[in-house]
């Protein structure tokens, strides 16, 4: 039985899952390819996706419709076969990636069958309490915070992707035990070997152009406003800015970039497959990001793997992905961001930016992400075995949660 020591067999609970493709989907992906190298079964509990043939094993789909206002499928975390399933494959520890849905599965099944409960949380919640208008935004954050410190009373590990988020989870809910950092790995080989000529030639981008990139979803909170207008400071005509990506603000971002008069350099591509962003970031010469909601900054440092120098919004998550010697951070402001830019580009040599972006990224490998995901779970078993959750609700928040079940008609 020696091939069994020291080998896990961890159960993933995700609301989101291939095909669709988000932060959540990449970081789960990720540790699923990482664990598995290293010898370890992950078992992927998600959502179904149509007629998706997944070519990975161990996946396993619970029932899901699609909503005409919701942009993944929404999960109907109801299957006896996925529970016989779980029963059956005798996990050792389960992880969670959302509070809700499949999240409240995980936290049923940790209880049912004693297992110790991960939670990695991957987004910061009340930043969008926004999408609940005209609800009161006050009564929706603290409504957001208390239902999140209700999960994570039921975790016996929690997992942040940067040191940003877990100096927030300290100043939000005193969590200062049983919670590591622990970054999604990179898979370099994704963004290795990228020729940038060649890249560019296949994009048909010119060579007399300087080209900005920048990714996320076309949302309120990206802040690519930030990026248009500082596109617009610059007054250059040699720049052009490509953001790839789909979302509600697409309109609004378009009409103001018109408005601004660089419509002509503002490239919209819409969402495009996983395994061509890297063609993308291969070809750009900076990669720009304003987003102030990011936990780890996962993109930026995909195009710091492709060799990009950086000029971002100081935020939680992209400050820790980057160091001086890779990046310009500013203020979140359009002047701050035009000024990074015009900094970067007038620079003689970006050649060390390039390496050292490069060399940033490297020490987000994969294999080392997932071994120090390993060590959370050794640790949410010794948890387990103390009785030690992460956190322990008073009375006063009890009676707190029940006002808001309440207020919100739940």
């Amino acid at each position: 039985m020696k091939e069994w020591e020291g080998r896990w067999r961890i159960g993933m609970f995700t609301n989101v899952y291939l095909p669709t493709t988000n932060g959540v989907v990449v970081s789960v992906e990720t540790f699923r390819r990482a664990l598995t190298q290293l010898g370890h079964d992950v078992f992927i509990f998600g959502p179904d996706s149509g007629d998706i043939e997944d070519r990975a094993p161990f996946i396993f789909r619970y029932p899901s419709v699609e909503l005409p206002l919701q942009k993944y499928p929404l999960t109907l975390p109801v299957s006896p076969f996925v529970d016989h399933v779980i029963k059956n494959l005798k996990p050792q520890v389960l992880h969670a990636n959302h509070p809700a849905l499949l999240g409240r599965v995980a936290v049923k099944k940790s209880q049912e069958l004693d297992l110790p409960l991960v939670y990695t949380y991957h987004t910061r919640y009340a930043d969008y309490s926004h999408y609940a208008d005209p609800l009161p935004q006050e009564n929706v954050k603290e409504f957001i915070d208390s239902w999140l410190f209700q999960f994570m009373s039921n975790c016996h590990h929690v997992v942040v992707p940067s040191e940003s988020i877990k100096e927030m989870l300290f100043e939000k809910y005193r969590v200062s035990k049983d919670v590591s950092v622990v970054p999604t790995g990179i898979d370099l080989e994704k963004f290795s070997d990228l020729n940038h000529r060649e890249t560019r030639d296949k994009l048909g981008w010119s060579d007399e152009k300087t080209y900005l990139v920048s990714i996320g979803r076309l949302a309120k909170e990206k802040s690519f406003d930030i990026l248009i207008k500082a596109l617009a400071k610059l007054d250059r005509e040699d720049l052009e800015l490509v953001i790839i990506g789909s979302g509600d603000e697409k309109e609004n971002l378009e009409e103001m970039a018109s408005d601004l008069g660089v419509a002509e350099r503002v490239t919209f591509t819409g969402l495009i497959p996983f395994g061509e962003v890297p063609n993308y970031l291969s070809a750009a010469d900076l990669f720009v990001f304003a987003s102030v909601t990011e936990t780890q900054g996962l993109v930026t440092l995909e195009a710091m793997a492709c060799g990009l120098p950086v000029v971002a919004v100081d935020a939680s998550g992209t400050r820790e992905a980057v160091d001086e010697a890779s990046a310009i951070l500013t203020e979140h402001d359009v002047d701050a961001v035009a000024a990074g830019i015009e900094k970067m580009l007038s620079m003689e040599d970006l050649e060390p930016y390039r390496k050292a972006a490069r060399k940033r990224a490297e020490s987000f490998g994969l294999l080392r992400q997932g071994e120090a995901m390993v060590e959370v779970y050794e640790k949410a078993r010794e948890a387990h075995a103390a009785k030690r959750k992460v956190l322990t609700p008073s009375e006063d928040h009890k009676d707190r949660w029940k006002e808001f079940m309440q207020i919100f008609g739940i």
